[in-house]
């Protein structure tokens, strides 16, 4: 497997960060564990470093999910320089890492992974099923593809897609602009299913966060109507369980 780092965006997690990256420890010891505090009140960052991350970041605000993972990629080089991938997880315990190396064997052949979740049958929302389901459709217009979860924040990122397709924004839309450049940038996209699992309440702002993602697929939407490409590079892989601009953060290894 490719040498690859784990980079956890965290906001008042204190309750959760600790029992996923100790997931993370025991399904995929060789990854490096970056947890980025975005600004928590709570003791999020402590909890990071006592539960054994290799590295934590904080910054000194909440500045949002998508400036934390900008913060963690803008120091994978000097971190973690022999990394050639990247998996992003949540830390709200949402991402079960048992699925960790389905996701890494996927890299091995492509570009992106994406976690793909179940939406009908499971614990997910009903607002948040159909604004999922509407979201991705319009995703997979966006980049021509027949992407089935674009929402997703459990994905796998080779090192060479990061340095070629830009990762901006300050939020949620952060992901979603990622996934739809990607596509047009032609990189090859794998998914794979991951258990859908809702456990605490999400900082995922309804209006001012939904108005964001919308913003961005309208700013990437095509200037005629693509027809999705089913043949291009797209594989589903099964898993077993079914540039930044902020003030310098604190760092502390925990290992």
């Amino acid at each position: 497997m490719l040498p690859a780092a784990c980079v956890i965006p965290a906001y008042q997690a204190a309750d959760s960060i600790a029992a996923v990256v100790l997931g993370v420890r025991a399904h995929a010891p060789e990854l490096v564990i970056i947890v980025i505090d975005d600004g928590s009140s709570d003791a999020t960052f402590d909890e990071a470093v006592r539960s054994g991350a290799d590295h934590v970041l904080r910054h000194d605000r909440n500045r949002g999910k998508g400036r934390a993972l900008l913060t963690g990629f803008a120091h994978l080089a000097t971190l973690v320089p022999s990394m050639r991938a990247v998996v992003t997880m949540d830390a709200d315990g949402q991402h079960d890492p048992a699925c960790l190396p389905a996701v890494l064997r996927a890299l091995s052949s492509a570009d992106l992974v994406l976690g793909v979740r179940r939406r009908r049958g499971t614990s997910m929302p009903v607002l948040r099923r159909l604004a999922n389901g509407i979201s991705t459709r319009a995703i997979a217009w966006c980049s021509g593809r027949s992407i089935r979860d674009a929402q997703c924040g459990f994905r796998g990122i080779r090192r060479a897609l990061l340095e070629r397709v830009p990762h901006v924004g300050e939020r949620y839309e952060a992901e979603t602009g990622f996934v739809i450049r990607a596509a047009r940038a032609g990189a090859i996209i794998a998914e794979t299913e991951i258990p859908t699992r809702y456990g605490p309440a999400s900082h995922f702002r309804p209006l001012r966060d939904a108005v964001r993602v919308v913003a961005t697929i309208w700013s990437h939407r095509p200037s005629r109507i693509p027809v999705c490409d089913f043949s291009a590079p797209m594989t589903t892989v099964s898993s077993p369980t079914a540039s930044t601009a902020w003030s310098a953060p604190q760092s502390r290894s925990g290992r």
